[in-house]
């Protein structure tokens, strides 16, 4: 149990670092289809964060904060998806073979999910990149293309 705490902390961190590189990804993918599929996965990211931290919490754990931010990476959408594909891909090769060999079977199997739901999000990323706008469904044959895209802020005045 004493290895439990750490573990969750840095788990905890690791993933806190990715959902702030995607939320700062999606200010450059401008596409209609990977930009809201980048909102899902920021949704599903920020809800797995408050699983953790409510782990570490019951072990009487301090949340991790916010790590300094990261340098900056290319802002081309093509560049940034193509990152987040292999960072994701690094996540779960980084953690899998720790995470199966947890002793707390209720910890283990939520980092499990966890893990499960970054293998989607490389999927998504890898369908993106292959130019897919059925990421997270499809449209009614009667829509036609898309026109647009989406604003790198959520405000302008």
């Amino acid at each position: 149990m004493t290895d439990l705490l750490p573990l969750l902390q840095e788990f905890y961190r690791d993933k806190l670092s990715a959902v702030l590189r995607h939320i700062d990804g999606a200010r450059s993918v401008s596409d209609y289809d990977a930009n809201n599929t980048y909102q899902y996965i920021i949704n599903r990211e920020e809800t797995q964060l408050s699983w953790v931290a409510q782990a570490i919490l019951e072990l009487s754990g301090e949340v991790p904060t916010a790590p300094a931010a990261s340098p900056d990476v290319a802002k081309d959408a093509r560049s940034v998806i193509e990152h987040d594909a292999r960072d994701a891909q690094a996540f779960i090769d980084r953690w899998r073979s720790r995470v199966e060999t947890m002793a707390n079977a209720r910890h283990r199997k939520m980092l499990n999910v966890i893990l499960g739901e970054a293998l989607e999000q490389k999927r998504f990323f890898d369908q993106a990149l292959a130019g897919r706008h059925d990421l997270l469904g499809r449209r009614t044959e009667d829509v036609g293309a898309l026109v647009g895209k989406v604003l790198p802020t959520r405000w302008v005045e």
